[in-house]
């Protein structure tokens, strides 16, 4: 099993905003071989910001490494462009793990 998270600071206030942004978009995982589940989670807020991360779970990383190479990808991708700037207090964060137990 190999997992990919995105980290997102995002603005205080503008959570709502966000979370609705994410509901609205379509991802194209469900096209990709080797993708199992995505979860969109919130963490903590402090006085500048509140942490969210996108969070997948993939049969394998070879599977994740497909998908950034598929078509599925740049249509998700390209559509992201178009997120409001003012959600984010600058770029995500990409963190990638190997299960191991």
């Amino acid at each position: 099993m190999f997992l990919a998270m995105n980290r997102f600071r995002i603005a205080l206030g503008k959570e709502d905003a966000f979370v609705d942004h994410w509901r609205k978009r379509n991802s194209y995982l469900s096209e990709v071989p080797g993708f199992i589940s995505f979860n969109l989670l919130r963490g903590d807020t402090t006085e500048e910001r509140t942490l969210f991360a996108s969070h997948t779970i993939w049969e394998s990383e070879q599977a994740f490494e497909a998908w950034t190479q598929s078509e599925a990808f740049r249509k998700a991708h390209m559509a992201a462009g178009n997120s409001p700037r003012d959600f984010y207090l600058g770029p995500p964060q990409l963190e990638l793990f190997e299960a191991v137990l």
